[in-house]
């Protein structure tokens, strides 16, 4: 399975904080919000990536992760010119996918919460056909998509911001598909809006009988970070459960737990930031791996 991160959004409403800066690389509490995107693929067992940019931003990315290789996995990146909606993600990304199937991450939302490492891989493993989204409860979701479902997560409806919701379940940035979806990307027409949106390709695959939504319980954090106050209120939660001393999307921890890097390639890299108090949770990990040896 490929992985795919869309994070070319111009931020405009967290302007001017983005001004200067592409939305995804703005700081949530002590990580680049992007991380959040990359762990979640990282956690699925994806190692083949591609970042979708804003236009001329490439550099700064480069500048984030490199070729990943530090972290055991392969990221390549590619601009999207034009804001066409976040089903363009299948057309930018083709020729990346091929004829895999393809885990699309939104490089604003961020999702963490116990066993969630888990799920994530159980779902990469055993997708073989159709799709499958995530479902999490909200007291009012009428302002995102919201999908209803049967006993057996077979998906029924999904509407775009519906005024008489039919559940409360609205999906998050977080999609599973095989690889019928670069077709059906293709062969969707845009909004009133001007976009493809991610609802169309969810609708053929409902019609075809192939969508199933697995549900995300309270015990499970999701942000949609396109706001000021979302972003703050992000942070502050990350801050305090941090406050435990386990790191939320630490992404060399994940690539060690894995068995994508080296313990030497782990040390260098805490090292670099020993000065840090994320450098010395990686020395911390370091030294609790060398006493395992």
């Amino acid at each position: 399975m490929k992985g795919i991160i869309l994070a070319a959004g111009k931020g405009t409403r967290l302007y001017p904080i983005t001004l200067p800066v592409a939305k995804p690389l703005l700081p949530v509490y002590d990580k680049p919000l992007i991380y959040y995107s990359l762990a979640t693929l990282m956690q699925a067992g994806i190692r083949d990536i591609l970042i979708i940019v804003p236009p001329g931003e490439i550099g700064m990315f480069e500048n984030l992760f490199g070729t990943g290789a530090d972290l055991g996995i392969r990221i390549e990146y590619i601009e999207q010119f034009v804001p066409k909606g976040i089903a363009d993600a299948f057309i930018l990304g083709a020729d990346f996918i091929g004829d895999d199937s393809v885990c699309l991450a939104l490089g604003d939302n961020i999702f963490f919460g116990p066993g969630f490492r888990q799920k994530l891989r159980t779902i990469a493993k055993s997708l073989v056909s159709g799709a499958m989204i995530f479902g999490y409860y909200v007291s009012d979701p009428r302002s995102f998509g919201v999908v209803e479902f049967d006993k057996e997560g077979k998906a029924i409806s999904i509407e775009e911001k519906p005024q008489n919701p039919k559940s409360n379940y609205i999906v998050p940035g977080l999609y599973f598909y095989d690889n019928q979806v670069v077709d059906i990307a293709a062969g969707i027409q845009p909004s009133a809006r001007g976009e493809l949106e991610i609802t169309a390709v969810n609708n053929v695959y409902l019609e075809k009988g192939e969508l199933l939504v697995t549900t995300l319980g309270q015990q499970y954090s999701w942000f949609d970070v396109g706001t000021a106050d979302r972003l703050y209120n992000a942070a502050s939660e990350i801050r305090a459960v941090q406050r435990s001393g386990k790191l939320i999307a630490c992404l060399e921890e994940i690539a060690i737990r894995s068995h994508w890097i080296s313990l030497d390639q782990l040390r260098e890299t805490a090292n670099k930031m020993k000065q840090t108090p994320y450098g010395q949770y990686l020395r911390g990990i370091v030294y609790d791996l060398e006493d395992e040896v």
